[in-house]
């Protein structure tokens, strides 16, 4: 059975990540996805959106998808976290591409459950976080 890592290890990354992708970031202010990746910008993350739906979301050009991170990335850039607002139904097709990139870390928010897609993922050597709120685990941060 799938368990998250401790709140010291989730804290560590949060406190060395500089650069998220978000997957399913939408343009909709509205949206959760939107105002949790805004609130991480305010923390003083760089967000990658990853969707096909917009070319610029809160400042920043989007990629289609995690193949396309290096368009968007400078040189001497990484993507710390892959932060992901998708139904679960998408999480396998993720962690594919996690893998394949290699890809440190994947956050799945709340309610974006799947585990054997996060076992998967841990299994290959993938911090992997289930069923939390990325935005609430770095306010709680001291």
């Amino acid at each position: 059975m799938f368990a998250n890592p401790s709140a010291e290890q989730i804290a560590q990354l949060l406190r060395s990540a500089r650069t998220i992708a978000v997957v399913g970031l939408s343009a909709d202010q509205t949206r959760p996805s939107h105002g949790v990746a805004r609130a991480l910008q305010r923390f003083g993350y760089r967000i990658i959106p990853v969707t096909p739906t917009a070319d610029m979301v809160l400042g920043e050009q989007t990629v289609p998808d995690l193949a396309h991170l290096s368009d968007v990335l400078g040189p001497d850039e990484r993507v710390d976290i892959v932060d992901v607002f998708r139904r679960p139904e998408h999480v396998a097709a993720i962690v594919d591409d996690c893998i394949r990139l290699s890809l440190p870390a994947l956050w799945l928010q709340d309610g974006v459950i799947d585990e054997a897609a996060a076992e998967r993922a841990r299994s290959a050597g993938i911090f992997t976080v289930m069923d939390r709120c990325l935005f609430r685990d770095r306010s709680a941060l001291r």
